[in-house]
């Protein structure tokens, strides 16, 4: 049986592997970006990087308050959910990360979810409907698990992801629309490289956008199995988290103002998509290994 420690070496261990897996075809589609559209892989792989940090950077620095005005998030007043903010007071000490700040979102689903580039400019938000199903053994989970995520970093891993699968979509888009425009090719056309490069930076771009998306939800799932153990160690009470997720999927956990670039951040799957293609393990799964902690 596996205890808090194996789970969490594990998981950040393939963690590790599939943001490196995300970063890898960034690079190859930024080059094949280059071969499509400059015709070479020298000016125009160094033009691409350049741009595609620009637009990481940027992301990645309004990320977070783009996430709260868009899920709708207000702040938690102390008077308004005492026993939610004393929640995550007490743990925050626990954890021993900076508290962060505490927002609250009006939906019935309950579901939750942290942002922050660094543990002291990080935010949790709960839905209305989380903090009034749960009991305190449940919040407390929940909470736990959030927090988790903000000593982990994983809001962090999981922005710059979310960051360069965009900025991947945004080049292949362009390199595919310089492809037809140009007739024989944007770079070609231009008297750039040969057909045989130009083919080659057509491939990547098309395979990119699949292959970042599949490793970006592959590492959120990664990173919600490493929250759940580590919010497990923090409480030393992994029933309480199981309790709560048995309780999320009878309940739904689809929240209405989530979006397709929000949902890996939450705690369960807001949207309801499956499988391979989705931000969350099976809630089961969640379940049944942290019943065997």
């Amino acid at each position: 049986m596996a205890n808090f420690y194996d789970r969490i070496d594990e998981n950040r261990r393939n963690s590790y592997v599939l943001i490196a897996l995300v970063f890898g075809v960034c690079l190859a589609a930024v080059w094949g970006f280059s071969l499509v559209f400059f015709g070479d892989g020298g000016l125009g792989f160094a033009l691409g990087a350049l741009f595609s940090g620009g637009y990481v950077a940027i992301t990645y620095f309004a990320a977070d308050r783009m996430i709260l005005s868009v899920s709708g998030a207000r702040e938690a007043k102390k008077e308004e959910f005492p026993h939610l903010v004393n929640t995550v007071e007490g743990l925050s000490i626990a954890a021993g990360v900076p508290l962060p700040k505490i927002y609250v979102i009006d939906d019935p689903a309950p579901n939750a979810f942290a942002v922050g580039t660094s543990p002291d400019k990080a935010s949790v938000a709960f839905t209305t409907g989380l903090v009034s199903m749960m009991n305190r053994a449940e919040l407390e989970g929940v909470a736990a698990h959030e927090l988790s995520h903000i000593k982990n970093l994983d809001s962090r891993m999981a922005t710059i992801a979310v960051a360069m699968v965009g900025l991947i979509a945004i080049l292949s888009d362009l390199g595919l629309r310089s492809m037809f425009w140009g007739g024989r090719g944007g770079g070609r056309g231009r008297g750039g490289g040969s057909g045989a490069l130009a083919l080659i930076g057509l491939i990547i771009i098309v395979l990119a956008p699949v292959a970042s998306q599949l490793a970006r939800l592959a590492l959120s799932r990664q990173r919600e199995y490493l929250a759940d153990a580590g919010g497990a160690q923090l409480t030393r009470y992994p029933e309480g988290l199981a309790s709560a997720l048995e309780k999320m999927k009878n309940a739904g956990t689809m929240v209405q103002r989530a979006t397709d670039a929000t949902a890996s951040l939450y705690f369960a799957n807001p949207l309801s998509m499956g499988g391979m293609f989705s931000t969350h393990p099976p809630i089961d799964d969640r379940i049944r290994r942290l019943r065997e902690m």
